[in-house]
């Protein structure tokens, strides 16, 4: 430890400072001894040693600390304390001193230790010897010595003694004194009365001299002095003056100034006061009261020393009377005073002023106030809203102007905004100290006008500025009115209802909660809640998923944004009765005899009925050996018990019972089989009995229909009526034998033969009897049975045919197909034993059919027929949705054919839309509907559904994807999110998520601060609040929710602040900072880096969909490509062999894309479905080498379609008619289909094929001149596809699409109206520079056309229609095409006006070319007319005539009237030849002579005349637009085409 110095007399600490633990104590020692050894030495616990008054001779020295640090060791540090003792100096004094005198004071130190220094200061500041002044200083004192006192030397003089231990001092005052003397005299002086007047007089001396004044009244000589009473009035100041603070005239006089401190003798000095009068107001009013617009005069009256001037002032603003004509000024002396009048005519509000008259002389002025205040009504208040409630708001006011006088009261008035004012109400005399008010019992949601009115006790104010104020919402008063319960089902009540009373709703009514409960023994009692929006004045809400024919009580509740309003009374209602839902019980069945049993059951259990039993219906059919099944027979009774007669014998039955209510039969039971006992059988289907030798026969049979058991033998009975035989012989065979043989007979006698079946039960019925003769030669017979077999497909079926005769005969079997009978051959599929028997393998639905055994041998011939029918699986049903709710799918179907056997049933399979895993459901083969029930709500259904019959399961219907009703989650923009935010808690109202009608299962909420990356997680239900806890105060948070139901989630982001410390707002966040900063930085680099990476990968995804999508469609595209020219391609019934003449078809189509385009203006020109045979003459006619093209326009009219395809073509399969199908789909809202032409022409010989060519037309008009385009699209048959690909041109507008041709051809096809004709694909070519060009060719028939495609890029495909061969021609001269139709003016009838044509109607006649009748009607008439007066088939032959002359066997006005159209110019033809151009000639109505052969035309031939044309089917697809003009043709080597273009 250090040594340490002590002060003596002052306290001294030592510490003992000990580091580590544990230690048990501290001790000091000085000289050995335990201190504190007395009253001035303490020790702490701590270990400090205090010193109190420290003494040198007992305190210094040496001191020990000892520290025991364990029992038996301690550790000790010593310190030596040194004291020091500070001077002491004698007390001294200065002497009272006088100017002049010697001054000697000495400054002793009598203590301490030396050595001492002493020095001396005067105020603070050290004395240095000189100016009269020495200081000596010897060891321990110092002298000060002053030669000659002065004033100077007045002050404090401190003696300052120091060593090493203190330094102290010693401070005493020198006082010099000095007699009194005048530094400023008196003199004779004026004073203003009225006015404060000082009398100067200053004196100086030590001790500071005593003045002393003194008055002597007169003006003469002074004889007496008295000395001034000092009041407020008159004082002495400071330096001596005497003030006087308001000069009277009774201060005029002598005035003495003495003064005196003791020293040498008292000093004076008189002085005179003379006082003047200044001017001075006397009289005036200080305040004074004016009525506004009254008159007021104010008066002033003022004395003093004249001349007297008196102005007055209003304010600060000097009054002018002559330039303010409202003010009057009047002046009059009256004796020592003025008086001055003032006159308002007559006072104003801006007179309530202080007006000031003002007197003025030489010696002063003087201002009289006097506050004028003029009085009037107060003005209006200044109205404000504090606060709106829904029945109730505050009002604040303030009182800007009172009118100069106190506030009486105050007036409120209120009124509905809409009244007037006369229908006020009024709150009136509010006190003047209230300065608010509550206005209550206002009406919610209501919108209020308010005004105001001050009083004081002049009058009342204007009315204050009108307020217009709406009150808030509050919650419904009114329940919702005239609430109804109508059941819909069994599971679901309709509510309806109206809004509450409009005055009675506080606001606009947001919804409905609507309660229900179920009234019924064993129920809660408690109410469920749903919820809607309100949606107008009469509302309806269905309550689904109810208890089935359960009584429930509904309440109904309105609500708007303040709240829920009270409920309607509850209303109770029954849903409808339904089905049992489960079958009855302990079903058992019991044979009882041969044709009768009986079945018993007990009742299901009460809560399944779902209704008022009515009773039980018994279900059973037979199931025959074969697999079919019987007749579905069914009883009805309502007992439990029920006895089934008339049933065939030793028959399986199936038995179903079921329970029914009025809604319909519930749940069959499971099936019940059972057996009849046996019985007798009955007599053989049939018999047979042929000569087999001259001695014996043979007969056959056929099993009873009804074996009634199982058949045991079979008796044979042959009895000779002319043998004299009295009974019959008898023969037995095995079960299993049909025939037997019965020898040894006589030659040449008759004998009767028949059968009977015999089982357990006995010998049945006999069959019919046949008569027989052995013969000598036995022709062939066949003794198996002809009818018909039906048997499953995929099985082996033998067909018996057993013969005899002698010689044994030749067995053959023959098929029958149309008019001819095929001769059954022997192959791996088809076998004939020895026996005759015709084997089939495996059997498949085209071996159907009637098949004959013939037996032949060279007695005779015998035959059977076979109707083999071979059972299939049932075809696909057609499906499709009904109905749907949030929780059930109901569906329905068609069956299609049941494949020759009956339908046992259907197999119903469901799963969700993005699953693969599917439900089975079985369901009876009566039910046409059914309901898929606990779905979920909201999700896509995936539904497909199959029959079944005896052979297996038939074709899946069209998979179906149905939703059931439900949306994911919303949060309602309506409601708050926030109901309190604190400095670190946050509620929320989750009551604003809307269930989209399906229940919400889960929400999840997540909330962080902003700016940092963690959330924090919480989870809740959607009815209840939530408490955001342990938030950090005056903190922006990040908040979002995910909430979800079964169909999906919803999300909901929001933004909260809490609050600050002391409760108030946050400012919103402007910037980020600090650690957000990095963040913002992270953001800005990953986000470039992000979007650049999920762009590469977006489209790498979209090119690689691309890719398989185009792929798809290439596959499409394919198909349909194949399927349209697979029609014709060979002979009709003549089978090509060996490979087709003419290019093979390679498609290769890697992009392709078809556009559906509508039409609009096409209109129905006529419906005649006349046709006429054209062969293949037609294209033999010789034409002129240089003419490029002849043809024959066949033109089909269609019927306006525009809710749809006419045809529908999903479901066409082969041996079914598309055309029966109309109006199937009606997705396409308006789709008005195409007219067209088709012609089909024969080109050159340099072109092998010939063309097929589509004119499709749009009608349109201007100025009523008819206007066509056309755009004609031809191939021909290219063998040199570069070539081909070179000589395509583009289309002259994009009028058709491949789907639409391709239906044309379809539909013709159909109607068989162009199958005299070959369609091919000759090229396709992909506007694609990678691709390749197409190669051509054809394909085989194909009986429909089933893919449709819709492929995705620009290309070119050529199409052609060639002609039968030359060895078909007589097979299609019976083929039906369109016949020409004569266009009347009825056809033109139907036509918009802008449609027709001008010249068509000028006629000479001039009479209405268009009847009567409604356009529709008239065109129809007429062509039914025409329809029935030609001819059904006409002959065209151009041969005889140019084509574009009327046919000789055509009608004379075969001809028709054509409509301008776009045409390609075609060079002239060489001289001799008529000159292609085109003809017009108007047509004539049909008349019943119209069929006699016409004149020839006068018009000369023309290689694109007027062309025939065709009426088409009613049902065509296609339209017909105006007839045709002639193709234009071109020169030049090769064919030219016109190239059809996929857009």
């Amino acid at each position: 430890m250090r040594n340490i110095t002590a002060v003596a007399g002052r306290d001294t600490l030592i510490n003992c400072r000990v580091i580590g633990y544990p230690y048990y104590s501290i001790k000091w020692y000085k000289d050995a001894l335990l201190l504190p050894d007395n009253h001035r030495q303490v020790v702490f616990e701590n270990g400090t040693l205090k010193l109190t008054d420290v003494q040198k001779g007992m305190d210094e020295g040496e001191y020990l600390c000892s520290v025991l640090i364990q029992p038996q060791l301690s550790i000790s540090q010593s310190v030596h304390v040194a004291v020091k003792v500070p001077p002491l100096i004698q007390p001294f004094e200065f002497p009272p001193a006088s100017i002049g005198q010697l001054l000697y004071i000495p400054c002793v130190v009598s203590s301490g230790d030396m050595p001492i220094r002493i020095t001396w200061r005067k105020d603070g500041q050290v004395i240095i010897s000189g100016s009269g002044v020495t200081i000596e200083s010897k060891e321990f004192m110092s002298s000060l010595q002053i030669s000659s006192v002065s004033l100077k030397h007045n002050g404090n003089y401190t003696c300052i003694a120091s060593n090493a231990a203190a330094t102290v001092s010693r401070e005493r005052q020198l006082i010099v004194r000095v007699p009194p003397r005048f530094v400023v005299q008196p003199n004779n002086q004026d004073g203003i009365y009225g006015k404060a007047g000082v009398l100067n007089c200053s004196v100086d001396g030590y001790p500071p001299p005593k003045v002393m004044w003194k008055h002597a009244k007169g003006s003469g000589n002074p004889q007496q002095y008295h000395p001034v009473p000092l009041t407020g009035r008159i004082q002495i100041l400071p330096n001596s003056s005497l003030l006087i603070r308001h000069v009277l005239e009774e201060d005029i006089g002598y005035y003495l100034c003495q003064a005196s401190n003791g020293v040498g003798t008292d000093i004076s000095k008189s002085m005179f006061l003379t006082v003047k009068i200044p001017a001075m107001i006397t009289s005036h009013p200080n305040t004074t009261i004016a009525i506004k617009g009254h008159s007021k005069e104010l008066n002033c009256t003022a004395r003093g020393e004249r001349p007297i001037i008196i102005r007055w002032e209003k304010g600060d603003t000097v009054i002018d009377p002559d330039r303010v004509m409202r003010y009057a000024i009047a002046t009059k002396d009256n004796g020592d005073e003025v008086v001055s009048t003032l006159k308002l005519k007559p006072a104003d509000r801006g007179d309530s002023v202080f007006f000031s008259c003002h007197a003025i002389n030489s010696y002063g002025e003087d201002r009289g106030l006097i506050q004028l205040t003029v009085q009037e009504p107060p003005d209006p208040p200044e109205l404000e809203i504090r606060e709106v409630k829904a029945r109730s708001m505050n009002l604040r006011w303030t009182q800007r102007f009172d009118g100069n006088s106190i506030i009486t009261g105050f007036d409120i008035e209120y009124k509905n905004k809409s009244d007037s004012w006369d229908f006020k109400q009024s709150t009136r005399n509010i006190s003047p100290t209230i300065n608010q008010a509550n206005i209550v019992d206002l009406h919610p949601a209501s919108v209020y006008s308010i005004r105001m009115y001050s009083f004081n006790k002049i009058g009342r104010s204007e009315p204050s500025k009108e307020l217009t104020v709406s009150t808030e919402e509050a919650a419904p008063d009114g329940p919702p009115m005239d609430v109804t319960l109508q059941p819909v089902t069994s599971q679901s009540i309709q509510v309806t209802w109206k809004a509450p009373k409009k005055e009675l709703q506080n606001g606009v009514i947001r919804g409905y909660q609507i309660g229900y409960r179920e009234n019924s023994p064993g129920s809660n009692g408690q109410y469920s809640i749903v919820e809607m929006k309100a949606t107008g004045d009469s509302e309806v809400y269905t309550l689904d998923n109810l208890k089935k024919f359960a009584q429930y009580g509904v309440v109904v509740q309105a609500f708007n944004r303040a709240g829920t309003g009270p409920s309607s009374s509850e209303i109770n209602a029954t849903t409808l009765e339904d089905v049992p839902s489960q079958p009855p019980e302990n079903v058992r069945a019991l044979s009882i005899t041969s044709d009768v049993a009986v079945i018993s059951w007990s009742e299901p259990p009460r809560s399944t009925l779902n209704g008022v039993l009515k009773g039980y219906r018994v279900i059973f059919w037979s199931l025959y050996v074969d697999g079919e099944w019987g007749e579905m027979q069914n009883i009805t009774t309502t007992r439990e018990r029920v006895e089934l007669r008339g049933m065939e014998k030793f028959t399986n039955y199936s038995v179903q019972v079921l329970a029914y209510t009025q809604a319909g039969d519930g749940v069959r039971s499971s099936v019940l089989y059972i057996q009849t006992k046996e019985d007798v059988p009955g007599p053989p289907a049939g018999i047979k009995a042929v000569p087999s030798s001259a001695s014996s026969v043979v007969v056959s049979w056929l099993p009873p229909t009804k074996p009634n058991g199982v058949i045991r033998k079979y008796t044979i009975f042959c009895s000779s009526p002319g043998s004299g035989q009295p009974a019959p012989s008898e023969y037995e065979t095995s079960p299993e034998q049909l025939f037997y043989r019965i020898a040894h007979l006589n030659r040449g006698q008759q004998y009767l033969l028949w059968v009977a079946a015999v089982t357990s039960a006995g010998r049945g019925n006999s069959s019919e009897k046949v008569t027989i003769e052995p013969a000598g030669k036995a022709p062939a017979k066949i003794i198996s049975f002809g009818g018909t077999v039906t048997t499953p497909w995929m099985r082996d079926v033998r067909l018996p045919c057993n013969s005899v005769g002698d010689p044994a005969p030749a067995v053959k079997w023959t098929k029958d197909s149309e008019d001819s009978a095929i001769p059954v051959s022997m192959d791996g599929h088809r076998l004939i034993h020895t026996n005759g028997t015709l084997l089939l393998r495996a059997v498949k639905a085209e071996d159907s059919g009637y098949y004959t055994c013939t037996a032949t041998n060279t007695g005779g011939f015998d035959t059977i027929i076979v109707n083999l029918l071979v059972q299939v699986p049932p075809d696909q049903p057609r499906l499709t949705v009904s109905k749907t709710s949030a929780s059930s799918i109901t569906l329905t179907w068609i069956p299609g054919d049941n494949g020759g056997s009956s339908i046992r049933g259907f197999v119903l399979q469901y799963s969700v839309d993005n699953s693969e895993e599917w439900k089975d459901v079985f369901i009876s083969s009566s039910e046409r509907s059914f309901k898929l029930d606990s779905l979920k709500c909201g999700t896509w259904y995936k539904v497909k559904l199959a029959a079944k019959n005896s052979v297996g399961s038939g074709r899946i219907s069209e998979i179906i994807e149905a939703k059931t009703h439900g949306r994911e989650p919303s949060f309602s923009k309506d409601q708050h999110l926030f109901t309190h935010i604190n400095s670190t808690h946050a509620r929320l109202n989750l009551q604003g998520w809307n269930n989209g009608g399906c229940p919400i299962t889960a929400i999840v909420l997540e909330y962080r601060p902003k700016g940092t990356w963690a959330w924090q997680g919480l989870r809740a239900n959607s009815s209840t609040e939530v408490f955001l806890t342990e938030l950090r105060e005056a903190t922006w948070y990040e908040l979002r929710m995910r909430a979800c139901n079964s169909a999906g989630c919803g999300n909901e982001t929001a933004q909260f602040a809490t609050l600050d410390y002391d409760g108030s707002t946050i400012p919103p966040i402007k910037s980020a900072q600090g650690e957000g900063d990095d963040v913002k930085k992270l953001f800005t680099i990953g986000c470039p880096v992000i979007l650049a990476t999920l762009g590469v990968a977006l489209l790498f995804i979209v090119r690689k969909k691309r890719k398989e999508k185009r792929l798809k469609r290439l596959r499409d595209a394919k198909s349909l490509a194949e399927m349209l020219i697979s029609k014709n391609n060979r002979s009709f019934d003549t089978p090509v062999k060996g490979p087709p003449q003419g290019p093979r078809l390679h498609i290769d189509i890697p992009r392709v894309q078809l556009l559906i385009e509508d039409k609009e203006g096409i209109k129905q020109l006529g419906d005649d479905k006349a046709t006429i045979p054209v062969t293949d003459a037609e294209f033999s006619q010789a034409v002129n080498p240089q003419s490029f093209c002849t043809g024959v326009s066949l033109h089909h009219p269609a019927l306006i379609q525009s809710t749809g395809p006419l045809i529908d073509m999903s479901d066409i399969r082969p041996g079914t008619n598309p055309v029966s199908r109309k109006n199937v789909k009606s997705a396409h809202s308006t789709r008005n289909r195409y007219s067209s032409q088709w012609t089909l022409t024969k080109c050159q010989a340099s072109t092998p094929a010939r063309t097929l060519t589509s004119d499709w037309r749009t009608v349109g008009s201007q100025h009523g001149v008819t206007v066509t385009e056309s755009d004609s699209y031809s191939a021909s048959l290219s063998q040199d596809t570069d070539k081909g690909r070179n000589s395509m041109v583009s289309t002259e507008s994009a009028s058709s699409t491949y789907e639409e041709l391709a239906r044309a051809y379809e539909h013709a096809k159909l109607e068989e109206q162009l199958q005299h004709a070959k369609f091919e694909i000759t090229e396709c070519f992909i506007s694609d520079s990678s691709s390749d060009q197409m190669t051509t060719g054809t394909n085989e028939n194909a009986d429909s056309m089933t893919s449709m495609s819709t492929p995705s890029e620009p290309g070119i495909c050529r199409f052609t229609a060639s002609p039968p061969k030359p060895q078909d021609a007589d097979r299609g001269k019976n083929v039906a095409v369109p016949i020409p139709h004569r266009a009347n003016k009825s056809d033109y009838c139907n036509l918009p006006l802008y449609a027709k044509s001008e010249a068509f109607f000028r006629k000479a006649d001039g009479r209405e070319p268009c009847p009567v009748v409604p356009p529709r009607e008239a065109s129809i008439r007429n062509l039914a007319r025409t329809y029935h007066t030609q001819a059904r088939h006409l002959t065209l032959d151009p041969a005889s005539k140019p084509l574009g002359l009327p046919h000789p066997g055509a009608p004379a006005a075969a001809t028709t009237a054509t409509l301008p159209q776009r045409t390609l110019a075609m060079p002239a033809p060489p001289a001799g030849t008529a000159p292609p151009a085109p003809g017009t000639t108007p047509a004539e109505p049909p008349t019943a002579s119209s069929a006699a052969p016409p004149a020839p035309s006068t018009e000369p031939p023309r290689a694109g005349g007027p062309h025939t044309k065709m009426g088409g089917s009613r049902d065509s697809l296609l339209e017909m637009s105006t007839s045709g003009v002639g193709r234009s043709q071109k020169q030049g080597a090769g064919a030219y085409s016109k190239s059809y273009t996929l857009v």
